[in-house]
């Protein structure tokens, strides 16, 4: 009796959830027309009110500005030391892919005060290239299956042939090996190691969790003689596009980076309070952003921050975001916007990219630009569509 009672309020509970998620996404705005007036943050204006005008002046006062604004504001701060990484390839398989490809499955441990994570990670190396290779490292936070190293089960989340057959590595890694995607478990991973972030109000949660997995699998690419390290892609997928958007800002050892359908706090505009909104992100999945952003529900407009400058931060590296045409969730426009509100930044490095003022028609690629872009036909997703052209868009910038 007392499981099934347990059971009952377990599933009045998902249910209420459910209800809530239902109610807020009816009363989410997608008309343009009542999308409120808005201020951007000036990303060339450092909290001081000082003009930033030159490379140097924004890499040493206004970048490092922006990162800490984010720190202490949105994704929590970005433990930096840990005692020891050690790396063991627990499978190996030269003749993967029909021989096309060699498979690793890397087991990561990384180590503090004796407490260990591990990330384990599945990698495919193309046989036919000389030398170490660029590689595209997946935040995956869909299932497991969807990045089979057995490759029984192919998926277009994570079409590793097609990435093979473009003379790239591909690999991923689950979230859950960091942080999984759960409001009471997240802790379970690596805030084991920084325990102080948990009581922290700008402490690491999930997403900056996940961030801090895909720095550390670079630090791994830095010690594989097959990859070429400064040649690394980050890539994720909504939830895991917020995730690969803070680990690119955060490490700039990251080459380039790719965030599908990430929306809001991901590469859409917040104070468009278009589609889903702060309060609704931070109210149904808790446990991914710091306590101190929960201060700016329905509240966008006082957040010292918007994500035009999160993707500034990314500069002068290439970047790519993607929407989808029935995924107004993710507000492809406010997408696009913060792209263009990002240019300014790239122009001190002499980058100029080809956006044009409005976005592009749907299926319509903007490929040669240092900021690139689509949106897609088709629901919330990451397909082959997507990768093809982050194929494309890394044969244009790290192919050169």
């Amino acid at each position: 009796m007392l499981f099934l009672s347990r059971f009952a309020f377990s599933f009045f509970l998902f249910l209420v959830l459910i209800q809530v998620q239902a109610q807020n996404a009816a009363q989410a705005n997608y008309d343009e027309s009542k999308v409120p007036p808005y201020t951007l943050p000036d990303v060339l204006k450092t909290t001081k009110s000082k003009k930033v005008q030159t490379k140097t002046e924004w890499e040493t006062i206004r970048r490092p500005e922006i990162i800490k604004l984010f720190e202490e504001n949105v994704y929590g701060q970005m433990p930096k030391s840990y005692d020891r990484l050690t790396y063991s390839i627990k499978n190996k398989n030269a003749d993967a892919m029909a021989g096309k490809a060699t498979l690793k499955e890397v087991t990561i441990e990384v180590v503090k005060n004796n407490n260990p994570v591990k990330i384990n990670l599945v990698l495919f190396v193309p046989n036919r290239q000389k030398g170490p290779v660029p590689v595209f490292l997946l935040i995956n936070n869909r299932g497991k299956d969807n990045t089979d190293p057995t490759r029984a089960k192919k998926s277009d989340f994570w079409p590793a042939e097609m990435v093979i057959d473009s003379g790239y590595a591909i690999a991923a890694f689950h979230v859950s090996d960091l942080a999984p995607d759960d409001t009471a478990t997240y802790v379970n991973g690596v805030l084991q190691l920084y325990p102080e972030q948990l009581t922290a109000n700008d402490g690491m949660k999930a997403i900056g969790a996940w961030a801090w997995g895909a720095c550390r699998v670079l630090d791994y690419f830095e010690k594989d003689t097959t990859i070429d390290a400064k040649k690394v892609a980050v890539v994720g997928h909504s939830r895991g596009g917020k995730a690969s958007l803070w680990a690119a800002a955060e490490d700039q050892r990251f080459a380039m980076c790719m965030t599908n359908c990430s929306g809001n706090t991901g590469a859409a505009l917040a104070r468009r309070q278009f589609g889903e909104r702060i309060n609704r992100i931070n109210t149904v999945f808790p446990h991914w952003f710091a306590t101190n952003y929960k201060k700016f529900n329905h509240k966008e407009n006082v957040l010292p921050v918007d994500q035009h400058m999160l993707i500034a931060a990314i500069a002068p590296r290439p970047l790519y975001a993607t929407n989808a045409s029935k995924d107004l969730w993710a507000d492809p426009t406010g997408t696009y916007l913060a792209l263009k509100n990002a240019e300014k930044v790239y122009g001190l490095y002499g980058l100029t990219s080809n956006l044009n003022a409005n976005p592009p028609a749907i299926n319509q690629p903007i490929i040669n630009s240092i900021l690139g872009y689509h949106n897609r036909e088709g629901e919330h997703n990451l397909t082959a569509y997507d990768w093809s052209n982050f194929i494309k868009f890394a044969n244009v910038h790290l192919k050169k």
